[in-house]
C-alpha cells in the first residue's frame, strides 16, 4: 500500500497500519519526506520505505502506484480528485480523511468511475469526518427513530506564547473558517455566511465550554444524505476568539482566496502567503498542550418519549505525542483511516464505488476505538 500524505495524521495512519498481517508494504510518499524519514528511524520496520513525490504530478502518482493495492491520501482536499483519477487508472482501492468541494460536486461521477473499475473508495473516512459519522449513526441505531443528527468538535490547545495554534491542515482550517457554513434543515441545504453566529457548547469534561461556529464541513452533507429520516442536520467546530477575528480580516482583504494573483510578475495564491506563515502541526508537536472532543448529538423518539442521545470521544494532545509523535487531532484521524484501511484490506467492506463513513460496520468501529485508548462515552437525556 501507499500512505500519500505523511503528515501528522498519514504517519499515525502507516504506523497503526505496520502491525496488520494485511499488509506487507507501506510506501511513505511525501513532497517533504524528512518526518517520515524520523518516523522509520522511531519505528523500525522492514514494511517500511520513503520516497519523495510531488502529487500534482500525474506520471508520478501512476508511477508511484504501480503494482499497489491500496492508497491512502492524507493530502489536502483540493488534491482528492487527482489521486482518485490516478488511483482509477492505476488499479488501486481508494481511502481518504475528508472531502473536497471537488469530490462533493462530481460525487455522483466519480462513484461511478470506481464502480465500473470494480474498485473501492472510502472516502472521508478520518475523525470528523468518519468516527463523527460513525457515532451519529451508531447513536441513532439506539432511538426508535431520529430526526436531528449533529456534530461538534471542541478543542483545548495551547503553545506559550502564541495567540491561537492549528492543529491539522492550516490551508484547510483557513479554508473552513472563511467559507459559508452549509445546514440541513427540513429537506435542503442553507449557506450561512463564515462564522455567521458565536455560541457556546458545553463539551463534556476536562474540555469544557466553547465558543463554536458553524463551518463547512463534510458530516452536514453526509450524515442527511445516507441516514434516513434526518429533517435537521448541521456542525459546529470551536474557533479561538483570536483565530476567528483574524480569519474574519483576511476574509475582508481577500486573503483566504484560492485565486491566483499578480505579485511583480509572480502568481501567487493569497490563500498559500497565509498558510505559508502558519507554523505546520508537524513541526509544534510535542509543544501543544490540551484535548480534542468530537461529540455526536442525536434527537429522536425512544419508547415514546423525546429523547437527546449523545456519543464522544476524548484524546489529550500529550498521550496522542505518547503513542504515535503526533497531536491529539492527528491521532484520532489517523485512527480513523488505520480502522477504514483495516476494514478494506480485510474484505469487510466489499462494496465497489464511493463509500462513505455511514456505510461502514458501526458496530465494528465503535469496538475497535477502545484499543487505540478512544472508549466511546454515552449520555441520554430526556427532552
Amino acid at each position: 500500500m501507499v500512505q500519500l500524505g505523511c503528515g501528522i495524521t498519514g504517519l499515525v495512519c502507516a504506523e497503526l497500519l505496520e502491525s496488520n498481517e494485511d499488509v506487507n508494504e507501506i510506501v511513505l510518499a511525501d513532497i517533504d519526506p524528512d518526518p517520515a524519514k524520523e518516523m522509520t528511524k522511531r519505528v523500525k520496520s522492514d514494511k517500511f520505505s520513503v520516497t519523495q513525490v510531488d502529487a500534482r504530478d500525474r506520471q508520478a502518482l501512476r508511477k508511484l502506484f504501480r503494482g499497489k493495492d491500496l492508497v491512502v491520501c492524507a493530502l489536502p482536499g483540493e488534491l482528492n480528485v487527482p489521486v482518485m483519477e490516478a488511483a482509477i487508472s492505476s488499479g488501486l482501492n481508494y481511502l481518504d480523511f475528508s472531502m473536497s468541494n471537488e469530490s462533493i460536486k462530481h460525487f455522483v461521477k466519480i462513484h461511478r468511475m470506481f464502480k465500473d473499475a470494480d474498485l473501492t473508495a472510502i472516502h472521508a473516512m478520518g475523525c470528523d469526518s468518519g468516527l463523527s459519522d460513525i457515532m451519529a449513526k451508531h447513536a441513532i441505531g439506539k432511538l426508535d427513530s431520529a430526526t436531528e443528527a449533529y456534530i461538534r468538535d471542541g478543542e483545548i490547545s495551547k503553545i506559550d506564547g502564541r495567540d491561537f495554534v492549528i492543529t491539522w491542515s492550516p490551508l484547510e482550517m483557513m479554508e473552513e473558517v472563511t467559507t459559508p457554513a452549509p445546514i440541513f434543515r427540513h429537506g435542503e441545504f442553507i449557506h450561512l455566511p463564515p462564522l455567521h453566529k458565536r455560541e457556546i457548547y458545553n463539551f463534556p469534561e476536562p474540555v469544557g465550554p466553547l465558543p463554536v461556529y458553524n463551518t463547512n464541513h463534510e458530516e452536514t452533507r453526509l450524515m442527511p444524505r445516507f441516514i434516513r429520516g434526518l429533517e435537521k442536520a448541521d456542525f459546529k467546530i470551536s474557533v479561538n476568539d483570536n483565530l476567528a477575528a483574524a480569519a474574519n480580516m483576511l476574509r475582508k482583504l481577500g486573503m483566504h482566496s484560492f485565486e491566483p494573483v499578480d505579485v511583480d510578475g509572480v502568481r501567487v495564491r493569497p490563500i498559500d502567503v497565509v498558510t505559508a506563515l502558519i507554523p505546520r502541526p508537524i513541526e509544534t508537536i510535542g509543544k501543544v498542550k490540551g484535548y480534542s472532543c468530537i461529540v455526536a448529538e442525536v434527537i429522536g423518539m425512544r419508547d415514546g418519549k423525546k429523547t437527546m442521545l449523545k456519543e464522544w470521544i476524548i484524546m489529550s494532545h500529550e498521550r496522542a505525542y505518547e503513542l504515535c509523535r503526533s497531536n491529539a487531532v492527528g491521532y484520532l484521524v489517523g485512527v480513523g483511516g488505520a480502522i477504514g484501511a483495516e476494514l478494506l484490506l480485510s474484505g469487510k467492506v466489499r462494496q465497489r464505488g464511493i463509500v462513505a463513513p455511514e456505510h461502514l460496520p458501526t458496530d465494528y468501529v465503535i469496538d475497535r476505538l477502545p484499543d487505540f485508548e478512544i472508549p466511546v462515552h454515552e449520555e441520554t437525556t430526556l427532552l
